[in-house]
């Protein structure tokens, strides 16, 4: 049961560490092809690969089912484009940080006790304490990350609503769909001829499968598994995840002070998880 248990807790690890090093890899390329035609190659990679797998059925749908992927999708979308805004104007490692407020406010969203408060507090000030170690730090990455957090938060709502409409992966799956065709209208711009080589497109299938396919079966197999409260402190680990990944693949390096104010974040995140209510914490695209 013991070797069962770090089993499955390695599969979240893993998917962790996948999601950040995709996102290491796609920040790499920023110079060959900018944020948003990444984002498209990484969700029409995911979409094309999730429905060969799951074959979604399509007809006899309510028109509640398709409001909730449709929802979903734009939500992944919309965070999936900000967050890659965000991480061609700061730190990797920091833009995670400030976007991990979205669900870490969705984890204590109507609770009226003020120890969760606290959380949300602690959280805050590991965003202002980013105010006072500026050096790599702009406001339109801030803001970018704000924007990824609130669809971040969007998303967690509605994977709820499309998983209780969607039978195992057919919503994600279609919600990728949605999210590729509400980003094509970047097909018609001038950046879109530098998506039309093999290697950029075969880059963006990598990113689409280490930061959506890898991450999102191996999450799913672990929440059959383990409480969610430990998912929940485990996905607490992705802003020193991503922080580490841009190190390695990047050399991108966080100054003392900012590494504090990850710490804070991830504080917030498992004190909120440990005393929050204990239902399982949706996984992210």
């Amino acid at each position: 049961m013991l070797l069962r248990m770090r089993r499955v807790v390695w599969f979240v690890v893993c998917g962790i560490l996948s999601v950040q090093i995709g996102g290491a890899i796609a920040k790499g390329l920023f110079d060959r092809i900018d944020p948003t035609g990444m984002v498209l190659l990484r969700l029409a990679a995911s979409a094309v690969m999730l429905l060969l797998i799951t074959r979604p059925r399509l007809r006899g749908r309510s028109r509640r089912d398709w409001y909730a992927v449709i929802g979903l999708g734009l939500s992944m979308g919309t965070m999936n484009w900000a967050i890659y805004q965000s991480f061609s104007r700061i730190p990797l490692g920091l833009a995670v940080t400030i976007e991990f407020i979205g669900p870490l406010s969705i984890a204590v969203l109507g609770s009226r006790r003020l120890k969760d408060l606290a959380w949300v507090l602690l959280a805050a000030v590991g965003v202002v304490i980013l105010g006072f170690a500026p050096h790599g730090i702009t406001l339109a990455g801030v803001a970018f990350a704000l924007i990824a957090g609130a669809a971040w938060a969007s998303y967690i709502l509605m994977s709820a609503s499309t998983g209780r409409r969607w039978e195992g992966l057919d919503g994600l799956a279609v919600a990728s769909m949605v999210a590729t065709i509400a980003l094509s209208p970047y097909l018609f711009t001038s950046g879109a001829s530098d998506l039309a080589t093999t290697g950029v497109l075969l880059t963006g299938a990598a990113v689409g499968l280490l930061s959506s396919v890898i991450p999102y079966s191996l999450e799913m197999i672990a929440l059959r598994s383990i409480k969610p409260s430990v998912f929940g402190i485990l996905m607490s680990l992705e802003p020193a995840a991503a922080a580490l990944a841009a190190m390695v693949i990047l050399g991108e390096f966080l100054a003392p002070l900012q590494w504090l104010a990850v710490a804070c974040v991830i504080a917030a995140s498992v004190g909120a998880t440990r005393s929050g209510p204990q239902h399982a914490e949706p996984v992210r695209d």
